[in-house]
């Protein structure tokens, strides 16, 4: 049984361009190599105060309550084999103890990414973004930590996107993003979503395993808002944007999803995390490691998967992310060549999508 099944009760850089087709890529600035350099510094002293303050093991405890709720749900009898099942995590072994995997956690830096030309501002607060997606569902956990302080960073808004299982973004229509003809792409809100984060700095999302397009490897975009107000239909407005980034996954992984339906169905070459500029970007100089660490739901890849991350982000920093588009109450828009569309001209914030009124 898919984890998608049994889910009735979901838990709930500087300016940028493009990382897709047709858009311009540019090298890290001086300005962000030396932003690096301050919040690996700050980092190193995060670990030791996230240990003695008790935050670490609340974030074990957490995230065992999590997958075993999600286990329980799996149509599985042998629970020891389920709860032995191999978690594929960057700095452990295959045979390591399972006390040992969940305390592998550290405080790297998230460095700031690159929110490509497809985020769509105007999406709705919400935990389930998975709608009718096919492919391998995932439980994604972002904890977010101010640099600064090592404490979690409460009532933030986090917001999260990636394309489906065959490289497409909802909300859009764009060369290079599926069918150009199909205009009612437009108006759809799959695997997008915002999340408000708790007392221990902690967002979660119901979400597809990502597929891929030409020229990027398999990774989520993420966005942070503060100081944003939430109106009466679940929008955002206003606010300043302290973090952009992407997540990873490890390359043995992607290979095992991509040979399952319907991710097997894209025909386009998929580019690897070697290769790919924007994973060199983010852990190029820096302490981050921004690949997800994971663990399996069930016995086979299609049960889903349960990943988690802490990103440490630099809370009074301002980043503008680019885009092209808005979800407003009346359905997507383009709004290329308009200020609304131009980080430039908006004031750390987010525009009028012409619906913060309803």
């Amino acid at each position: 049984m898919q984890l998608l099944q049994f889910l009735a009760l979901a838990t709930a850089v500087s300016p940028l361009v493009s990382a897709h087709p047709g858009h311009h890529e540019e090298d890290a600035s001086p300005e962000l190599k030396s932003y690096k350099s301050h919040v690996r510094r700050s980092a190193e002293s995060c670990s030791f105060h996230w240990e003695q303050s008790g935050q670490k093991a609340r974030a074990i405890a957490r995230r065992q309550a999590t997958i075993d709720m999600h286990r329980r749900r799996l149509s599985k009898k042998d629970t020891s084999k389920v709860l032995n099942t191999s978690h594929y995590e960057s700095n452990i072994d295959l045979n390591s103890p399972f006390e040992e995997i969940w305390s592998a956690d550290s405080i790297p830096l998230n460095p700031e990414g690159e929110s490509g030309p497809y985020w769509v501002v105007g999406e709705r607060l919400r935990s389930n973004i998975l709608e009718s997606q096919p492919g391998v569902p995932v439980i994604i956990e972002e904890q977010y930590i101010d640099i600064e302080t090592c404490e979690p960073i409460t009532d933030m808004f986090a917001e999260i996107w990636g394309c489906n299982a065959t490289g497409v973004y909802s909300g859009l229509v764009a060369d290079g993003n599926g069918n150009t003809a199909d205009t009612a792409n437009h108006d759809t809100t799959f695997l997008r979503g915002i999340q408000r984060t708790d007392e221990d700095g902690v967002v979660t999302f119901l979400t597809l395993f990502p597929g891929h397009y030409d020229g990027r490897t398999t990774h989520h975009h993420v966005v942070a808002h503060l100081n944003t107000t939430l109106l009466p239909n679940n929008t955002l407005a206003g606010g300043y944007t302290p973090h952009i980034g992407q997540f990873f996954y490890d390359q043995d992984l992607i290979e095992k999803v991509e040979s399952t339906y319907p991710y097997n169905t894209n025909k386009i070459p998929q580019t690897h995390n070697s290769v790919d500029r924007v994973f060199s970007q983010e852990t190029e100089d820096s302490t981050s490691d921004p690949v997800l660490h994971y663990a399996y739901l069930g016995d086979k890849i299609e049960d889903g998967i349960f990943a988690w991350v802490q990103v440490a982000i630099n809370t009074t920093a301002q980043h503008y992310p680019y885009y092209t588009n808005v979800l407003t109450d009346d359905g997507g828009k383009n709004v290329t060549g308009t200020d609304c569309g131009d980080y430039t001209v908006i004031d750390g914030g987010l525009c009028d999508t012409g619906s913060s009124s309803k």
